[in-house]
């Protein structure tokens, strides 16, 4: 096929077989990929706004995997399911179905007792979802557009800022997500939250 791309640090490499299923197969480098990748994750975005979602609707594995599919089923046949292979990051791939299951489940918990403030729950779900790592690749673009549905259709909040950058490529935004990102991989998670809302 020729697709010709090479990860950054923070990104997942994705495997031979898992690039066969491009669905354009006329994108042939890392560019063109980001750029068409980029379009259907802004058609999800715009998706997200028109829509009315509820709490328990959001807080499901079942939502999980349809946002992924939303974001990049017009670039990844595989997109909406969980990865097959394992990856440089997060958990073992036969553990992700009970792994999400336990991480929606503490966040219902999170939330009936309020045990952390919104903007916290969110970005713990957030960086819980990255840590497993669930899908080929996309995870940080999820989990961000995720804690964004969250946050506000949850909520009722303003989306997070994010730094107000693309992560697609290196900078001095991305740096700083990435050492916050470090920072909660090593439990400290307030600078995560922080940079969310810079």
């Amino acid at each position: 096929m020729g697709l010709n791309i090479e990860t950054d640090f923070g990104q997942t490499p994705l495997s031979e077989e898992e690039k066969e299923d491009l669905i354009i197969s006329t994108i042939s480098n890392k560019q063109e990929l980001d750029e068409f990748e980029q379009i259907n994750i802004e058609s999800a975005v715009e998706w997200s706004m028109k829509q009315v979602f509820k709490m328990e609707q959001i807080v499901s594995v079942s939502f999980i995997l349809k946002l992924h599919k939303r974001m990049f089923g017009q670039t990844w046949k595989w997109a909406g399911k969980f990865r097959q292979s394992n990856k440089n990051l997060g958990i073992d791939k036969y553990q992700i179905p009970q792994e999400l299951t336990k991480m929606i489940d503490d966040c219902q918990y999170w939330i009936e007792n309020n045990i952390y403030l919104q903007d916290e729950i969110a970005i713990r779900l957030k960086h819980r979802l990255v840590s497993i790592h669930p899908f080929a690749n996309g995870n940080g673009r999820h989990s961000r557009l995720y804690a964004d549905i969250l946050i506000s259709h949850g909520f009722k909040r303003k989306i997070f800022s994010w730094g107000q950058s693309s992560f697609t490529s290196r900078g001095e935004a991305r740096e700083k997500y990435l050492s916050a990102v470090r920072k909660a991989d090593k439990g400290d998670i307030q600078a995560l939250v922080k940079f969310a809302r810079l």
